[in-house]
């Protein structure tokens, strides 16, 4: 069978097989309702990604090293998340919606097929996000906040993870490269909202809306693991990036003496973003900036969300299937259909 892109995969119709490789990003054991042991699967390669069900019945191979042998995945000896893949499957449906079965899943050898080689990255090049992300630096009007920021990423050493860490293992920007990209759109959008609003007579800081929306994830650094793909830490997942990123502001902003009532301001940028409490935010947001950058990074979750749907969705489909983490389904709409015609 001719090995196929993840994206292709995920075009297929139902009762298609497919073979394909990836980084196996999670993996989770679950048991169905007669007491038969499952695994939730999730690989990506550089096209998209694709969760399937491996089912009791499938077979697990460990085809490193040259040698091949069928393997527990619960108890094989190493972690397999993280490591590059190949799965023989078919297209199935559970309750009108296609679904990926994994019948045969191989741990390939990691020197032959190094996971690098299939981790997703910004599709945007790495010099256009640098240059964007210091020219909204320059932007800002005020001296200290622009030494403050250009000390935190440059002379403190943010930069490097800054630049090349995933927004999110799964959901939204989930690969190389994401987190700058997330950061510099909310970045850019808050700013263009405050712009707005200060014409039509809010007081507004803009220095403060772009230096929180620049730092607004900073906490996904201690929260996610890059390399070879996105993964949680533990810490990300019992501790959360918000508390994580509130800690690392606090640091840099003692560290580098910055005004007080800026670092507050900023600070509660960073733990009101998500909007709602029941989304992670410690407290609702409670000043104009903090309502912009808000505003700005839940458009920005929710464009990327829906492109991430679109280039996975069946071509025939108009509509995705119910999609529980944004309470809706999402159509292709009017724009989507004139740049297929």
């Amino acid at each position: 069978m001719k090995q196929q892109i993840i994206k292709d995969v995920k075009q297929l119709p139902k009762n298609s097989d497919f073979s394909t490789v990836g980084i196996v990003t999670r993996i989770s054991t679950r048991t169905d309702r007669n007491g038969n042991i499952f695994w939730d699967v999730a690989l990506c390669d550089q096209s998209g990604d694709v969760e399937g069900k491996a089912w009791s019945t499938t077979s697990w191979w460990n085809h490193q090293g040259g040698d091949k042998f069928m393997i527990d995945p619960d108890n094989c000896g190493f972690k397999i998340e993280g490591l590059t893949a190949g799965v023989i499957g078919r297209v199935g449906d559970f309750r009108d919606q296609l679904q990926y079965n994994f019948n045969e899943i191989y741990i390939l050898d990691q020197n032959i097929y190094p996971p690098k080689n299939y981790t997703k990255r910004s599709p945007l090049k790495q010099e256009f996000l640098e240059s964007t992300f210091k020219n909204l630096i320059d932007e800002i009007s005020s001296d200290a906040l622009r030494t403050f920021l250009n000390n935190v990423f440059f002379k403190r050493g943010l930069w490097e993870q800054y630049s090349t860490w995933p927004a999110a293992v799964l959901l939204h920007h989930a690969y190389s490269g994401g987190l700058l990209e997330h950061s510099l759109s909310v970045a850019i959008g808050a700013r263009d909202m405050a712009k707005h609003y200060e014409e039509f007579k809010v007081p507004v800081d803009i220095d403060v809306v772009i230096a929180g929306a620049l730092l607004h994830d900073i906490g996904k650094i201690e929260s996610y693991t890059a390399e070879p793909a996105p993964t949680m830490k533990t810490q990300g997942n019992v501790i959360e990036h918000i508390i994580l990123g509130y800690g690392m502001f606090m640091r840099y902003a003692e560290l580098e003496n910055l005004d007080k009532k800026i670092a507050l301001a900023i600070a509660h940028i960073i733990i009101s973003h998500h909007g709602r409490k029941e989304f992670g935010s410690p407290v609702l947001p409670e000043t104009p900036e903090a309502f912009i950058v808000s505003a700005a990074d839940d458009v920005d979750f929710k464009l990327s969300y829906w492109k991430s749907q679109m280039e996975s969705l069946n071509p025939q489909s108009e509509v995705t299937e119910y999609l529980p983490m944004i309470d809706r389904r999402l159509w292709r709409g009017v724009s989507e259909a004139a740049a297929e015609e």
